[in-house]
Formats: C-alpha cells, structure tokens, sequence
C-alpha cells in the first residue's frame, strides 16, 4: 500500500518531501489551472503504476479546487490523454 502525500505544489510518496521516492510536481499560472510540471518515480517503485496514481492525485486535487490542468510533463500528459475519465479537467 502506498501512501501519497500533499507537500507544497506537489504529491509525494515517502518520509521526506524534499528526498521523495515519487513525485508528481504542479504550479498554478494567472489563470488558477495547475501546470505539471514534472513526474517522478525512483527504480524502487517502477512498474507498481505510481505515477499513475500520482497523476490521478493531481486530478482529483484539481476537481476539487475546480481548477484545469496544464499537462507540460510528458507523462502527465500522455495518462491524461488516454484517460477519457480526466478530460474533464484537461486543458484542451
């Protein structure tokens, strides 16, 4: 079972928000959508679907702030576009 935490413009997993095991990192731009920015998962954790999760994090993070996301990660924004379930709060 994985824990993700909120840090400060991230979600992360692990005992320490500044030496995380994953991350999935995020800034707000004028328009208050939430920009990802970076996605990462240490070799420890590869292969469990953790940036997936991260990703879904962040989207339910944004429905619930009634914010859009900017996926600049490329990552983030290959899951958001072929999840059908986050188009919602995708930025088109």
């Amino acid at each position: 079972m994985i824990t993700i935490k909120k840090g400060e413009n991230k979600f992360f997993v692990g005992e320490n928000e500044k030496n995380p095991i994953a991350e999935i990192t995020f800034v707000s731009d004028e328009d208050q959508n939430i920009i990802v920015d970076h996605t990462f998962v240490s070799d420890e954790l590869r292969g469990d679907g953790v940036a997936g999760k991260l990703v879904e994090k962040v989207v339910n993070y944004a429905r619930e702030e009634g914010k859009k996301i900017i996926p600049e990660c490329s990552y983030a924004k290959h899951k958001m576009e072929k999840t059908p379930e986050y188009h919602d709060v995708l930025v088109k």
